[in-house]
């Protein structure tokens, strides 16, 4: 039988590394900018980084200190300013935002007295309390302001501030295109995972027919086969939206991608270099990955389909945590946390594919799916319905398997994430799929 009191120190020490690898990171990508650059708003489609600071803090202040410590608000006139639904992002540059120095300031003592908290926390009786799912938020909430933080400095104008080593380079990928996954039922979603969100649960049986999947990402040589093609000029492979879509805003390539004579080249934080035939395609919004789709001849996953393709384990007959077992990510398994300011080549991590033999579901490019962000049967909003419910619908798309800039704490089997389908500047890309006949 288990001690309790050793699970609580171990969930404790959890929720602190989780905690202060969080903050790290936001120290890292605030640190390495003047003011000017963090108070700038570098895209209307992004905040300006002293925002992210302060509403990290903020939220970390209503949650650990107000909701679970029950003590008096530190700045409760600045709730409102740092209220994602109140003021959309593109208004918060004419806030009365608290500057970097304050808010660094006001971040730092809401975490002294969260660590305060969690030392004598108990990890029982509420269901916000429990197993230290609070923490858990936080440190998820944190890491995924992180991931907008990066990509706003993908968005910045001007000389590099951010660096990481390459990932290892790997022989060309040589093995099956596709792989088969057998159809049937199997179990989506958990009910289990202590600190996956609402969206996730409940875990529920899903039946699949059987159907192929593209062994790894589509890469960036495939996706210029499209280009040249004449992909962009040709309505066949379009929804009749994304065709207006792309025809509207004049795109002719992924984000941040311009022809040089016959050369293709693209900008990644602040370093201009030709594209990589084998790393997956990034920075594509969902129109255009439907249409690679459909020019090749396929279709992008559903939800459904990604999730049993990531986690089902026929020799078991049971789905996993992750697509390698149930242990959690390590630096063999997948490109996470900010290690790399890239996706690895195609074919990486074969230590982190999945028992049907599908590589890099995990990390390395967010991957679009066909299915709408829907709820779960049996969904609850926990604890705030903004954080998920209020999305529910047809207007937003489901992406699934996290990217090079997600950190581990964010990033599950189970997660899902959702945007609307012009989102281009999100580190996405996808993979694609085909039916097969009963």
């Amino acid at each position: 039988m288990t001690d309790p009191a050793l699970d609580a120190e171990a969930l404790r020490e959890r929720a602190v590394a989780s905690l202060v690898t969080a903050r790290d990171r936001t120290t890292l990508l605030t640190g390495c900018l003047d003011e000017p650059d963090l108070t700038a708003q570098h895209s209307p489609l992004m905040s300006p980084l002293v925002w992210d600071l302060a509403h990290i803090g903020n939220q970390e202040e209503q949650w650990l200190l107000r909701a679970v410590a029950g003590q008096e608000a530190i700045r409760p006139e600045i709730d409102s300013l740092y209220d994602a639904f109140e003021h959309p992002r593109a208004e918060r540059p004419k806030l009365p935002l608290l500057p970097p120095d304050e808010a660094r300031r006001y971040a730092a003592d809401v975490r002294g007295r969260a660590l305060d908290v969690l030392e004598n926390a108990a990890f029982h009786g509420t269901r916000l309390t429990e197993a230290g799912f609070a923490f858990g938020m936080i440190a998820q909430h944190e890491q995924q302001h992180d991931e907008t933080m990066l990509i706003t400095h993908q968005l910045r104008r001007g000389p590099q501030a951010l660096t990481a080593p390459d990932p290892d380079p790997v022989p060309l990928f040589t093995g099956p295109s596709e792989v088969l996954v057998p159809g049937g039922p199997f179990i989506m979603g958990t009910s289990t995972e202590p600190w996956a969100l609402d969206n996730e649960r409940p875990a529920h049986r899903r039946e699949v027919p059987p159907f192929s999947i593209d062994t790894t990402p589509v890469t960036n040589a495939a996706y210029q086969a499209f280009i040249e093609d004449g992909g962009y000029d040709d309505p066949r492979w379009w929804t009749a939206d994304g065709w207006a879509h792309i025809r509207r805003n004049s795109l002719t390539a992924p984000l941040f991608w311009r022809r040089d004579g016959r050369q293709w080249l693209r900008r990644r934080f602040g370093v201009t270099e030709a594209v990589p035939p084998d790393e997956p395609v990034l920075h594509v919004c969902w129109y255009e990955a439907d249409a690679y789709a459909r020019w090749a001849g396929r279709r992008l996953p559903t939800e459904a389909e990604w999730e049993k393709a990531a986690r089902y384990d026929p020799a078991g007959d049971r789905s996993t945590r992750y697509p390698w077992g149930d242990a959690d990510p390590g630096s063999e398994h997948a490109n996470l946390g900010q290690r790399h300011l890239r996706p690895a080549p195609a074919g990486s991590y074969p230590a982190g594919e999945s028992p049907l033999g599908v590589r890099q579901l995990i990390g390395d490019v967010w991957e679009w799916t066909a299915s709408d962000f829907l709820p779960y049967p049996g969904f609850r909003a926990f604890p705030y319905k903004e954080y998920s419910e209020v999305f529910f619908g047809p207007e937003y798309k489901v992406l699934r398997g996290g990217s090079f800039a997600v950190d581990p704490v964010a990033c599950r089997g189970t997660f899902r994430n959702w945007d609307l389908p012009i989102r281009r500047q999100i580190f996405s890309g996808f993979r694609t799929a085909r039916s097969e006949d009963v």
